[in-house]
């Protein structure tokens, strides 16, 4: 469950959020990840499950309860409130379940949160970003991201203890950190678990505690972490690093690093997936002649045949020149569209020659073309 993405964030929404709100950014998310728009994309058709689970919990009423309370442990088909044993009640025909968390401010208990307070638990997840150039995201790259995150104290090892010292062990709940009762209500005897007063739930208590921590074991630190870029990454997209987030507490896993990644504008090309879109402007005469022209590309520049009578708009392909694709399955293609040229000035020399070959051509243009009318 704890590796689990918040199911608000997956909308790309936060906690709180209306029917409406979730509706419309499923129905923008589930368009962008639809397995029909990404044939063969495992990451996509990933997302895509993803989001359709988050819709179906976050849109019916029950479900979106228990999961704003529980998160993902109170969809899970084995939930029960406290996750612990309800003893001496036969109400329910044996039922087997902890009603700490429901009656815990009427029996001043702290339920289940407080049977767990011991156990290991997965550091926080950490976000970053990067920006990177159209050339990196093609080709991949390594970049440095600063992070914020929090970490085992070096000075005491994660032990919250003075250099020299050890924590006692708590006698008043014999370093379990909770301690249990009885209460006897019309339901029958319900047993409970809470805190223990004494060492705050901790199962144990430092006298002398570490200065650089204060006891607590982890500090918060800034870190500048190396992430590998990998060739054909797209704007927007997000690389999970396991293990770079925050460290874990009570001997739990360190949470994972986020880092998404911002592509800048090109000042030639534009992507659409792994293929590379170029405009290239061309004179009419290599359009009406044809001609060899250089076409700007990823790699480099490339000699290119223009075709004779190539019209505006046409369309060439360069196979194999464009964009990696994060599937293994080979580099995209570039598509160059071609843009012919109509020059503004023209000399008087110019002007008639071209004026004679359109006669040539049949396609001359009126004689009071381009004449400023006369008033009356």
């Amino acid at each position: 469950m704890a590796d689990k993405r918040d199911y608000y964030e997956s909308l790309g929404l936060t906690k709180g959020a209306s029917d409406d709100e979730i509706k419309k950014a499923f129905r923008k998310q589930a368009k962008k990840y639809h397995p029909d728009l990404h044939p063969g994309d495992k990451d996509a058709e990933a997302r895509f499950k993803e989001v359709n689970e988050a819709h179906e919990v976050l849109t019916d009423p029950d479900k979106k309860a228990r999961y704003d309370q529980f998160g993902h442990a109170g969809v899970d088909p084995n939930f029960s409130p406290g996750g612990g044993g309800f003893h001496g009640f036969d109400g329910f025909g044996g039922m087997d379940f902890d009603l700490g968390d429901l009656f815990g401010s009427i029996f001043g208990g702290g339920g289940g949160s407080a049977r767990s307070r011991n156990a290991p638990r997965k550091g926080e997840r950490v976000r970053a970003e990067v920006e990177i150039t159209f050339e990196e995201a093609a080709f991949g790259c390594e970049k440095e991201v600063s992070v914020m995150r929090v970490e085992r104290c070096a000075d005491c090892q994660g032990s919250g203890c003075k250099e020299g010292t050890t924590a006692e062990k708590c006698v008043n709940c014999n370093g379990s950190g909770t301690i249990s009762s009885q209460q006897r209500t019309p339901f029958g005897v319900i047993q409970s678990t809470s805190d223990c007063p004494k060492c705050q739930g901790r199962g144990k208590i430092i006298h002398q505690p570490c200065a650089t921590c204060r006891g607590l074991g982890l500090v918060r630190r800034n870190r500048n972490i190396k992430v590998s870029i990998p060739a054909g990454i797209d704007h927007g997209q997000t690389i999970s690093l396991r293990g770079q987030g925050g460290a874990g507490s009570n001997g739990g896993e360190s949470g994972d690093l986020y880092v998404t990644v911002a592509v800048r504008n090109h000042e030639l090309f534009e992507r659409d997936g792994t293929a590379v879109l170029l405009t290239l402007p061309i004179s009419f005469a290599q359009a009406a002649l044809g001609d060899e022209v250089e076409v700007p590309t990823l790699d480099g520049k490339v000699k290119y045949k223009i075709p004779e009578g190539t019209q505006t708009g046409t369309v060439f392909r360069l196979k194999g020149k464009g964009i990696e694709s994060l599937s293994g399955r080979g580099r995209g293609d570039q598509y160059i569209t071609v843009n012919v040229d109509v020059p503004t000035k023209l000399t008087a020399e110019q002007k008639e020659l071209l004026q004679k070959f359109a006669e040539s051509v049949g396609t001359a243009p009126s004689p009071d073309t381009g004449k400023k009318r006369k008033r009356k």
